[in-house]
């Protein structure tokens, strides 16, 4: 697992790609028809009692173009994407990456519960809690995650640093303990461990 530098909202756990498609707005239209003579040999369109109808068709004689269809299949399609926990989870990265973290939390809240125990957004949103100062919240998270792996060093650490923030140094002092052991090269872990009992600037997971 890579050690990144906590201050960084990267995607490093998680390497899909975004295969988010643009919308359109509505489509072509339907090809203008010269007015049609009556039936029976009676006088032409021009002459006739049946309302006109925008474009010279009525609305009994066609259905949706298929530009219309298609975009209408588009825009719906990228409805569903959205709500989606990959969209959802997508969503909610690019606001951490704009330090939106309060409202990333609320979109990958709903992604957490369309998947539950998927260890990329339960990362995702103990990062968004703990950056927004909800920092129980944050331990809630993390303590799930470590549920679904519990030799994950990143888990122990950010499970630490909400711990310290919660005023409980002992329990925090125990899991970055188990992050360095877990990942002894990892100077972030080393250091966060070091800085247990200072008073130095909390750091952004």
């Amino acid at each position: 697992m890579d050690h990144r530098d906590p201050m960084a909202n990267d995607d490093d756990h998680d390497e899909e790609r975004d295969p988010r498609g643009g919308s359109g707005s509505a489509g072509g239209h339907a090809d203008r028809h010269e007015p049609r003579a009556g039936d029976g040999g009676g006088e032409g369109a021009a002459g006739s009692d049946e309302p006109e109808f925008p474009g010279g068709v009525r609305d009994d004689e066609t259905g949706p173009t298929p530009a219309r269809a298609g975009d209408e299949e588009r825009a719906v399609a990228e409805l569903l994407e959205r709500e989606t926990a990959y969209g959802l989870l997508q969503r909610g990265k690019a606001l951490m990456s704009r330090r939106h973290f309060a409202q990333a939390a609320v979109l990958l809240e709903r992604a957490a519960r369309l998947e539950p125990r998927r260890g990329s957004i339960l990362e995702t949103l103990g990062r968004a809690f703990y950056n927004s100062g909800q920092h129980e919240r944050a331990a809630d998270v993390f303590g799930e995650l470590l549920e679904v792996d519990p030799s994950l060093p990143y888990a122990h650490f950010a499970l630490g640093q909400s711990l310290k923030r919660m005023g409980r140094p002992d329990e925090a002092r125990t899991h970055l303990r188990l992050a360095v052991a877990l990942a002894p090269e990892s100077r972030l872990y080393r250091d966060a461990l070091a800085r247990i009992g200072g008073q130095r600037p909390p750091m952004v997971l």
